[in-house]
């Protein structure tokens, strides 16, 4: 598995396939690159795909220091510079969203167009999921809280035709301490005064049904960042890029081609 060099001198594993420009997909909390699987071919019909394994999941090192949005953004730039490329795509879903955020604001010169998935400003100005949802996923039971995150990742009736693997539920072989400080990683995610720095062309998408991630956090991306249109998905809920696959990835396909 290629690595790629961190700042700090983590290693972080990285993923190529396809053909043509480059597309660089960024995963959700705790997902390795496995998160893209069920969609990966779709994209790879028309781009090279690039995708990540998040400091502490997959091949990546766990190291058991602070982890920072910020950080994995400079993490997926060092992909980037690994592979001699200057300027891509880029597609974030949920906390991958919020690293696309960074990496589009700090980086306008590495990003032509910008994708933003399910995903928040975060800070003060991001809309929190309800008190009821936050009960749900608090659960000490294992299973009961699996079942409460795909519940909210998924519609009933995606789930009942589709049994797995959910690769956005998270890696499974993640340690401990990489889960902890993944979460508080996206927790402490504030992007709100950067967003205005962001220069390339961004599409924004929502499942309309997504209560993990509140939708009136689209919204407030798109007022926000400078050149961006949003496109809600009826009946979606957080993963939306995998249960609305071919409206989603057909959207996306029109926007960056």
């Amino acid at each position: 598995m290629p690595v790629a060099l961190a700042p700090d001198g983590c290693r972080i594993a990285y993923q190529v396939g396809g053909a043509g420009p480059p597309l660089l997909l960024l995963a959700g909390q705790a997902g390795s690159h496995r998160w893209w699987t069920g969609v990966r071919a779709d994209f790879e019909a028309y781009r090279t795909t690039v995708t990540l394994d998040w400091r502490g999941t997959g091949d990546s090192d766990k190291p058991d220091a602070p982890f920072s949005t910020i950080g994995f953004a400079e993490d997926a730039v060092a992909v980037l510079d690994a592979l001699g490329i200057e300027r891509a795509d880029v597609y974030g879903t949920s906390m991958g969203g919020r690293v696309a955020q960074w990496v589009a604001a700090r980086h306008p010169d590495r990003v032509r167009r910008l994708v933003l998935g399910c995903t928040t400003p975060g800070g003060a100005h991001g809309v929190e999921r309800s008190a009821e949802v936050r009960r749900s996923l608090a659960t000490p039971d294992a299973e009961r809280n699996r079942r409460a995150l795909l519940e909210l990742m998924y519609t009933p009736d995606w789930i009942a035709t589709h049994p797995g693997p959910y690769w956005t539920l998270g890696d499974p072989d993640m340690p401990p301490h990489a889960r902890r400080r993944h979460l508080r990683a996206s927790a402490e995610h504030d992007s709100w005064d950067a967003l205005v720095d962001i220069t390339a062309p961004t599409l924004v998408l929502h499942g309309d049904q997504d209560v993990f991630n509140p939708v009136a956090n689209a919204h407030l991306l798109v007022e926000r960042i400078p050149d961006a249109r949003l496109v809600l998905l009826p009946g979606a809920r957080h993963a939306y890029f995998e249960e609305c696959r071919e409206t989603a990835g057909r959207l996306v396909r029109e926007f960056l081609t």
